[in-house]
């Protein structure tokens, strides 16, 4: 069987119960993780992820409820089963309106505990498969415990209809994220269907939505469906929403509240059935109080919000990344795929990435397509996020590179002539070598060269 075993993680300061529930829960069949208090708990859990948890409730230092609002907070799907030997009936009822999964008290059946986490794991949906990842997230490349959680969250939403809100920086994967939730709900047979809202002009992108009649305005030599119609059954993805004109969001609210639309030109409206997922990098709170954006058109597509990380903030996946895309690029190129020496990793992994996964990817093709080994140096990594517009580096890395750029251009224009660069530079000739030599640049190749 090459299925993996769900994982259970137990906490309880009672070490001889912690063993006994231990092997009650790995005769069932799960691999349990067993530790005896809240902290400890919250270690493990930024190790590996479990499917459920499993934790008592009167321990020394940080008890059940306060082990289970710290992971309610970082985990919000992950199940949370709570034993005690001090529990009453409104110490249940509270626990659970505050999302505890369920409330046992002990002495308790062991079955009980059994269909409790067997219960659980049907919410929190099961053990992962082993080797490749489920078909619908498979193009989502990660091993960050907080992208796994917006892909668990993902994942449970992509099963009902609601509409979706995609947050997240430019370039940090909504619409991979957006295609994966269709790929995983029930209109995934239907089209999927994007458009950027901040790339189209108005007048362009309300035709682009709603479609338009022949002869709706000139140059409309014939009748247009829009993507409201193509994504009949399926799901449109409304990226940069938060770009979206005013005038068109009031529109848009009547097309989402109709199910249907009129296009430009037109008397009459078609019915549509679509899911909507939408995304923005902008904090619409604050468009919303700018008067930048409907409040209602929000609440209408933020039925269910998801959160992505920057990819500063999931760098562990930096490295899986840069293997996915090398193999990527390696077919691309007709190329032996590559690998990046150690030096170079270095440099990717503790780059800021203000252009989050997308420019990760620009900075990964420079250096492949300019690789002449199988090894790419660091060099050409720091060339490429040299010659990237969206990285800021350091100040020091700054200063030393227009230090080489300005020196070369002194010595070609000398054609390698040190005291007429020293006296352009304004510097004596004995400081000037000194920054030649910082630089290892030779006066003598460029003796040669012609201004």
């Amino acid at each position: 069987m090459n299925e993996m075993k769900a994982k259970i993680l137990l906490v309880d300061d009672d070490r001889d119960l912690l063993k006994l529930i231990s092997l009650r829960l790995s005769a069932a069949g799960y691999a349990v993780q067993a530790v005896e208090s809240g902290e400890k708990a919250l270690a493990q859990l930024a190790v590996a992820r479990p499917q459920v948890v499993v934790t008592d409730l009167r321990m020394e230092g940080m008890d059940g409820m306060a082990l289970f609002e710290r992971i309610h907070a970082m985990m919000p799907t992950l199940p949370v089963i709570i034993l005690t030997a001090h529990g009453t009936i409104p110490d249940a009822v509270a626990a659970t309106q505050r999302g505890v999964f369920s409330f046992l008290t002990k002495p308790f059946d062991g079955k009980d505990l059994l269909a409790q986490v067997e219960q659980a794991l049907k919410l929190s949906g099961g053990p992962e498969t082993a080797g490749k990842p489920e078909a619908w997230r498979e193009p989502i490349v990660t091993r960050s415990q907080r992208m796994e959680e917006v892909l668990r969250q993902a994942k449970l939403v992509a099963a009902s209809d609601a509409s979706v809100l995609l947050f997240g920086e430019s370039g940090s994967g909504k619409e991979l994220l957006a295609q994966g939730i269709h790929r995983a709900s029930m209109r995934a047979k239907g089209p999927f269907m994007a458009v950027n809202c901040a790339a189209i002009p108005e007048h362009l992108l309300e035709s682009e939505l709603f479609g338009h009649a022949k002869g709706a305005f000139s140059g409309a030599l014939y009748a247009h469906r829009g993507l409201f119609q193509a994504a009949h059954g399926g799901t449109l993805f409304l990226d940069e929403v938060g770009d979206m004109p005013l005038a068109l969001q009031a529109k848009l609210l009547r097309a989402l509240q109709d199910r249907a639309v009129r296009p430009v030109g037109s008397t009459e409206t078609v019915p549509v059935d679509v899911r909507i997922v939408s995304a923005t990098h902008r904090d619409l709170a604050a468009s919303i109080r700018s008067g930048s954006f409907r409040p209602d058109l929000y609440y209408r597509l933020n039925v269910v919000a998801l959160a992505l990380p920057a990819l500063a903030e999931r760098r562990e996946d930096i490295p899986l990344l840069c293997a996915h895309f090398i193999e990527q690029l390696a077919a691309r190129y007709s190329k032996p795929a590559r690998s990046f020496a150690p030096e170079a990793l270095e440099l990717l992994v503790n780059a800021s990435w203000p252009g989050n996964v997308r420019q990760l990817l620009n900075v990964v093709e420079q250096a492949v397509a300019l690789s002449t080994s199988p090894l790419i140096p660091a060099s050409l990594v720091q060339q490429a996020l040299r010659d990237d517009n969206t990285v800021m580096v350091s100040l020091d890395e700054a200063r030393r590179a227009f230090e080489h750029d300005y020196l070369v251009r002194l010595l070609r224009a000398t054609a390698g002539n040190v005291a007429q660069a020293a006296r352009m530079a304004q510097r004596n000739r004995t400081e000037f070598y000194k920054l030649l030599q910082r630089h290892n640049l030779s006066p003598a190749l460029f003796k040669t060269e012609k201004a």
